[in-house]
């Protein structure tokens, strides 16, 4: 999928002026309720522990989330603060075993992977605090 499209859909998901937040190549974005001074390392660390899909433990399971303000779906997994966008025309099929499954591959593909291709910085600049 396209950078420019797909940083595109996360912004229009992820609305709260609050978060912060990374995006993955390959569709999955780490939010940052609580963002440390880098926040490209952080979300990186979280994805490096969280993304990885191992057999038989919580980081195979996921949820599949159907969206109301963009094609397509957002599958989360064992870590609340991680979803991974799954766009219409990428599972095979549409059923949600399909789309979750295709997500959960996309989120163990970022979290070898681990490269960055957007940081959406909403953080208040301290001179304006």
């Amino acid at each position: 999928m396209d950078t420019e499209i797909l940083i595109h859909i996360w912004q229009q998901l992820l609305t709260d002026p609050r978060k912060s937040w990374v995006l993955f190549e390959h569709g999955t974005c780490v939010v940052l309720p609580a963002p440390d001074d880098d926040l490209a390392e952080q979300a990186t660390k979280i994805l490096k522990e969280f993304g990885p899909v191992h057999a038989g433990a919580p980081a195979g399971d996921f949820a599949v989330i159907d969206l109301r303000d963009a094609e397509g779906w957002a599958v989360t997994g064992h870590h609340r603060d991680i979803l991974t966008y799954v766009g219409p025309d990428e599972p095979g099929e549409q059923s949600e075993l399909a789309v979750g499954l295709c997500g959960r591959s996309k989120r163990d593909q970022d979290g070898a992977e681990l490269r960055i291709i957007h940081v959406e910085d909403k953080r208040i600049p301290a001179d304006l605090a």
